[in-house]
């Protein structure tokens, strides 16, 4: 598992597949270009929260749910070749883990399912 950094990777994950959910919202993409062509074996995730969340602390403390999930939940159901975007919700601080799980469970199940990406 990769941890995705640039701006740039960001914005193209944007333009795929969305999971909205109480506490985060999941965004996929898959990635098929001739750039990508060495890293395509790997699955990188990103993590992101605003200060609608909170203040820092409340945002980083939210970014450790989320990675938390990514590791233990996310990470053994994500595909290869794929990148994976973690949005934390204001109410992501409230919820209780075990919600997080099945939501996160959900989620990629959902993701998987679709067939195509949003139109943007």
């Amino acid at each position: 598992m990769d941890i995705l950094k640039k701006r740039s990777d960001f914005l193209k994950t944007a333009k795929g597949l969305k999971y909205v959910s109480r506490g985060f919202v999941l965004q996929a993409l898959e990635r098929n270009s001739a750039a990508d062509t060495i890293i395509d074996k790997s699955i990188r995730i990103g993590f992101t929260a605003s200060k609608k969340v909170g203040n820092a602390v409340c945002r980083n403390r939210a970014k450790r749910r989320l990675r938390e999930l990514a590791r233990n939940i996310a990470s053994p159901v994500a595909k290869t070749g794929y990148d994976y975007v973690f949005i934390a919700r204001k109410n992501i601080l409230a919820m209780e883990f075990n919600q997080l799980v099945s939501d996160v469970q959900q989620a990629m199940h959902k993701i998987h399912r679709a067939k195509k990406p949003n139109n943007r």
